[in-house]
């Protein structure tokens, strides 16, 4: 798929419009999540590195419109529909939507899924969440 970074990123700035330190914060997540792919050589889909960085907290607009609030659980139960929707409107493939939407219903939990996207996001988000405390 061709420029799929700056097609999920548009996605990702679309959705959350003014809230600037959500999209910060995601960029921050893809910018770690590829530092460890290009320190560590780890083998896995790229595209998939960067859909789940980038969208991986989609679940908590949702979560704090409906409920007033988001957390872990939260962001896990409302992502990855979000992120489904989102990336089908790109066209992004099916068979990696499904493994995007099961890293991001994920990222807060005990591993359920040996996938090492999903480890990956996971190392980034913490680096990321550890700076910004």
């Amino acid at each position: 798929m061709k420029y799929v970074k700056a097609r999920i990123a548009r996605l990702l700035i679309d959705f959350f419009a003014d809230d600037n330190r959500r999209i910060e914060h995601a960029f921050a997540v893809l910018f770690q999540a590829e530092m460890i792919l290009e320190k560590e050589n780890v083998t896995c889909d790229h595209e998939i590195v960067v859909a789940a960085a980038l969208l991986h907290d989609v679940g908590i607009k949702i979560s704090e419109a409906k409920l007033g609030y988001n957390n872990g659980k939260t962001q896990e139960e409302f992502g990855p529909p979000v992120a489904t929707e989102l990336l089908a409107a790109i066209e992004f493939p099916a068979a990696k939507i499904e493994k995007v939407k099961e890293i991001i219903g994920n990222h807060h939990s005990p591993s359920r899924y040996d996938y090492p996207e999903l480890e990956i996001l996971k190392r980034a988000d913490r680096i990321v969440n550890r700076n910004d405390e």
